[in-house]
């Protein structure tokens, strides 16, 4: 089964394409379900779990695999749903997210297929604010849905959504003079969630949007109203991995358009490694770094308002 993503480093040529490639299981059922190959380090049989005392029911035990120790999830049940319960005929999806390698427990693996982000959609509306569901698409005229992750992990295992408070102190004080405004590009709700949270410790606003094809119409809204947008938000955020339109290709577009060009663009993903590093250069983009730290997201976001607030101060 490993042999199904082994040709991943092959694959990272379709990031940056708006492209990308969904590892398709399924849980509870036979709703399929997707999560991108380029999260997924290897797909193998279940191995032999171990309990671990006083952990959260999601958490089914921990796998030796390749020399560590690793935390598999039983996904079902971390969406609600019933826990998988034959184990010697299911399977774990190793990942890496957040800067964490972690197992999904799942009912069975079915194949990959390579698709593009104007066909991955978000979940309709009236799935409410609740849903499990980061994004939807269709293959083979079957619904498939993708799960946010992270909202999973953080109900698990919680989430470190607090700022130092010497960073609190020296940045909100510094903000209260020229108050800056950044735009928020991320498809999970509780990524968008923790990153408003943090911004709103250090004085800093937000304008949320759900993906890159958002972002950019807003940016374009501002822009055909007349607003000059570098002085209107002193940076975007945005992740990487979105329905309609991705992290990178976003970034591409802003720098293809005169009236917003000029902004800066931090990329700030749960898909870390030096690829993206790399990658976010290769589309223009001012930096990249990898969810999710409060302190670090704080420090780096300052460093880019500091410098917006300096041109500002100077233009007057």
């Amino acid at each position: 089964m490993a042999s199904m993503i082994d040709g991943v480093d092959q694959r990272t040529q379709l990031v940056g394409q708006n492209r990308l490639e969904l590892l398709l299981f399924t849980l509870d059922g036979k709703q399929r379900y997707g999560i991108n190959v380029f999260k997924v380090k290897e797909a193998i049989p279940c191995p032999k779990l171990t309990r671990l005392p006083h952990s959260h029911p999601v958490v089914r035990g921990s796998a030796h695999i390749r020399g560590s120790a690793i935390s598999i999830f039983d996904l079902s049940m971390g969406i609600g749903g019933k826990p998988v319960e034959d184990l010697s005929q299911s399977f774990v999806i190793i990942t890496e997210y957040n800067r964490s390698i972690q197992g999904f427990l799942v009912s069975s693996i079915e194949r990959i297929v390579n698709t593009t982000w104007t066909d991955i959609l978000p979940p309709p509306k009236v799935a409410g604010t609740n849903t499990y569901m980061t994004a939807i698409t269709n293959i083979d005229n079957e619904l498939v849905e993708i799960i946010d992750v992270e909202k999973v992990m953080v109900e698990v295992i919680g989430s470190d959504e607090v700022v130092s408070s010497d960073l609190v102190d020296n940045f909100s004080s510094q903000n209260a003079a020229v108050r800056p405004h950044i735009l928020v590009a991320d498809d999970s709700s509780v990524a968008r969630n923790q990153v408003k949270r943090a911004m709103a410790q250090i004085g800093i606003d937000t304008t949320i949007t759900r993906n890159g094809k958002e972002a950019l119409d807003q940016l374009k809204a501002w822009a055909d109203e007349g607003i000059d947008v570098t002085k209107h938000i002193a940076l975007l955020v945005s992740d990487i991995e979105m329905p309609e339109m991705d992290g990178y290709t976003l970034t591409s577009e802003v720098r293809k358009d005169p009236r917003i060009a000029d902004i800066k663009v931090l990329l700030h993903s749960s898909m870390s490694g030096t690829f993206n590093t790399n990658m976010s250069k290769k589309v223009g983009a001012d930096k990249f770094i990898a969810k999710f730290s409060p302190d670090e997201l704080a420090n780096t976001v300052q460093e880019f308002v500091t410098q917006w607030q300096q041109e500002q101060l100077s233009n007057e």
